[in-house]
């Protein structure tokens, strides 16, 4: 069926492009030229502009009855303000769709070609010019200042009972995580970021491990290091120079300094060391860019690791230790619950580049940029299981989307959300495990 309507469309297409040619042969058999143009053409131009609005309109206004509810009931306590701006705005395009096409339309059949007419030269009119400045002025401010303060009410500050929960973005993938019974988030540092502490909470343990860590990377790559025979042969020359009271290329060695005992055991210890090494056979040879590159890894590893140790802890107002705070938070990836009727305020994070949280049943949106915590508020209305109902889709659910085109894999940045009675949520929080559970 399908193919059958596309050939008809075709085939018209064809016809009328053979219709037109026919036309145009017509009128040079009849001497017409085509810069000359007959009333009988202006009028017949002038009435299908008139017949084109009225399709136009008519397809306009049934797109509108077919698919003008395209969003499904607002699920947050401010989405019903959100939408009600949506409307507000979306009245004003549609009065001035309509104005603008309706003149659009008119005026080339008013003021189709007619020989005893002639046109108005009109220079300057400051009636009209005042008009069409100040009415669009209006309309914008009106617009804005609604806009502002329906933004200030999703934004501002969050009651003190609010349930705070932090949602962390990174390439493709949302966290969230949970306060524990202190209330309190736990401090992060990105340089504590690793495959077991995702989000950089700062704890005693974790300071250590990473300690231990970047410290045996270190140690491993400067034994590699050391046993580079290119630099182990430069390193006995030198020390043979030293010991036999000249230098490394063989200069005479009367004006130098005759070293100490205690520098020429150290000197000769280093030699034994060196030429059991070479005599091992366990000696590298790499290139003068390889070992570099490994001194430059040393070099960035130790800046890492001196940045962790600088980190200090601090005392919250309420006396808890920053690096205790998060041991109790709770960490959970694939979905998160909700209470329904609770005032929630969450905290956006990023850790590589700039996300942005969507949650669309919630009429929420807020950019997600690394360094720079961003927040937004808002109170669920309606339970998951209430809008499978309303939707009639027992496969319904709330989800959180990233609306920033940030990869590749930015399609596949989605997280689940389940909004229940505060019994429900309560009982599915106690069972999330706190960090230092997953630690260990």
């Amino acid at each position: 069926m399908k193919l059958l309507i596309l050939l008809v469309i075709v085939v018209g297409v064809i016809a009328l492009a053979q219709l037109a040619k026919i036309y145009q042969l017509s009128a040079r058999l009849r001497g017409h030229r085509e810069e000359e143009i007959s009333e009988a053409d202006t009028r017949m131009n002038g009435a299908l502009w008139i017949v084109f609005m009225i399709v136009f309109y008519a397809t306009t206004i049934w797109q509108f009855v077919r698919y003008g509810d395209y969003l499904p009931p607002a699920a947050s306590a401010h989405g019903e303000s959100v939408d009600t701006l949506m409307n507000f705005n979306l009245a004003i395009i549609i009065f001035v769709f309509f104005v603008v096409n309706t003149l659009l339309f008119i005026f080339p059949y008013k003021y189709r070609y007619n020989k005893n007419r002639k046109a108005l030269f009109l220079l300057h009119d400051s009636k009209l010019e005042l008009i069409w400045t100040v009415v669009p002025s209006i309309v914008l401010a009106v617009i804005i200042i609604f806009g502002l303060k329906t933004w200030t009410e999703m934004t501002g500050p969050a009651s003190d009972d609010a349930i705070r929960i932090e949602i962390y973005s990174k390439q493709f993938d949302w966290t969230a995580r949970y306060s524990g019974d202190d209330g309190q988030f736990g401090a992060t540092d990105f340089n504590l970021i690793t495959p077991s502490n995702p989000l950089g909470i700062i704890t005693e343990e974790g300071v250590m491990l990473a300690n231990v860590k970047l410290t045996e990377k270190i140690d491993n790559l400067q034994a590699i290091l050391d046993i580079e025979k290119v630099h182990l042969l430069t390193e006995k020359a030198e020390i043979e120079a030293t010991l036999h009271g000249g230098d490394a290329h063989g200069h005479d060695g009367a004006d130098s300094h005759e070293p100490s005992p205690d520098h020429t055991a150290h000197l000769e210890s280093r030699l034994h060391d060196i030429e059991t090494v070479l005599s091992s056979g366990e000696a590298l040879v790499m290139t003068e860019a390889a070992y570099e590159a490994k001194e430059d890894k040393i070099y960035r590893l130790e800046r890492h690791l001196q940045r962790i140790l600088e980190l200090q802890p601090y005392k919250f107002s309420d006396g808890l230790g920053s690096w205790e705070v998060g041991k109790d938070d709770r960490i959970v990836k694939g979905e998160f619950h909700l209470p329904i009727g609770r005032e929630i305020e969450f905290i956006f994070r990023s850790r590589d580049v700039i996300h942005s949280a969507f949650m669309p049943h919630f009429r929420a949106q807020m950019n997600t940029v690394p360094g720079l915590p961003t927040r937004f508020k808002l109170t669920p209305t309606i339970t998951t299981d209430s809008m499978r109902t309303i939707l009639d889709n027992p496969d319904f659910n709330y989800i959180l989307l990233c609306n920033k085109i940030c990869g590749s894999a930015h399609f596949n940045m989605a997280m689940d959300i389940v909004v229940e009675s505060q019994e429900k949520y309560d009982a599915w929080l106690a069972e999330q495990k706190v960090y230092t559970a997953e630690q260990n």
